[in-house]
């Protein structure tokens, strides 16, 4: 359930600045009439989000046991790749956010009303096809469709509520320290979805090596006991993994978290660096 907290916090509040920045421009800069495509085009990035949701959960209800091992395992895999992708992204990215969000939005308030539709959809679909896709492999991986959505909407709800505070200015973070963080807890959830992956190519066939164990002490930690459904939740453990699983798992963990956690190269941030590490308000005029 944490893991998915974690997920729905990340994503949910990458999108929630997002929305702040866009909105508080608009309002800085005297274009509150602009407002309304910019909250179509989040709405309509919210709703392909569930159905691309829907999708994936209802999709998949239909196809054989092999099919559906060989589709949870290769989205797994992709959903990996893609949060991956999006933890270096937001930490190379996150001082500078403000300044990229506003220069597009100059460009779409150029074109007109469709621009700025496509333009807050774009910035926000991405976060929200990213979360479905990984609270689906993740609801997969630990085969309890209940506590892993509440965390993720627990995750939501505190992303909206932190989002908003960051518009009013009630709350200043240092967002460059808080994604740098959450994301190396972020890639510690990764590999246990790619794990998790893994195993079930292994059962589609797709991967050898299904009834060779790297170890088993299922019996030291019952998968059903509370700290045993406790590992599973938060890090997807698994006490009787095979060696393949193993094996990938180490590969991508240790590699992955020394390149993300080592010191970025590249002068201090300037002042108005640190000062763009909050969306901006829209007092500030």
């Amino acid at each position: 359930m944490f893991g998915n907290y974690l997920i729905g916090l990340r994503e949910g509040l990458e999108a929630s600045l997002v929305v702040c920045i866009l909105v508080a421009y608009l309002v800085k800069t005297g274009n509150r009439r602009q407002l309304a495509p910019v909250w179509a085009g989040v709405g309509i990035a919210v709703a392909l989000s569930l159905a691309f949701g829907a999708l994936l959960q209802f999709g998949s209800s239909t196809l054989t046991f092999h099919a559906k091992e060989a589709l949870g395992g290769s989205l797994s895999v992709l959903s990996v790749a893609l949060v991956t992708w999006m933890v270096f992204w937001m930490r190379r990215t996150a001082r500078h956010l403000r300044s990229e969000l506003q220069g597009k939005l100059d460009a779409a308030l150029a074109v007109g009303t469709g621009a700025l539709v496509v333009t807050s959809f774009l910035a926000v679909g991405r976060e929200g096809l990213e979360t479905s896709l990984f609270i689906w492999t993740a609801v997969q991986a630990t085969d309890d469709g209940v506590r892993p959505l509440v965390g993720a909407l627990l995750g939501l709800a505190t992303s909206a509520v932190l989002g908003w505070l960051f518009y009013k200015g009630a709350l200043r973070i240092n967002l460059a320290k808080f994604f740098r963080w959450t994301g190396a807890m972020l890639v510690v959830v990764a590999a246990g979805v790619l794990a998790y992956g893994i195993h079930d190519l292994q059962e589609a066939d797709f991967l050898p090596g299904l009834h060779r164990l790297a170890f088993d002490i299922s019996t030291t930690i019952p998968p059903d006991s509370w700290y045993g459904t406790l590992l599973k939740g938060v890090f997807n453990f698994q006490p009787d993994p095979t060696l393949v699983q193993v094996i990938v798992w180490a590969l991508y963990l240790v590699p992955v978290m020394a390149f993300f956690l080592a010191p970025e190269r590249g002068k201090p941030a300037s002042h108005a660096e640190k000062t763009a590490e909050r969306p901006p308000l829209p007092a500030e005029r």
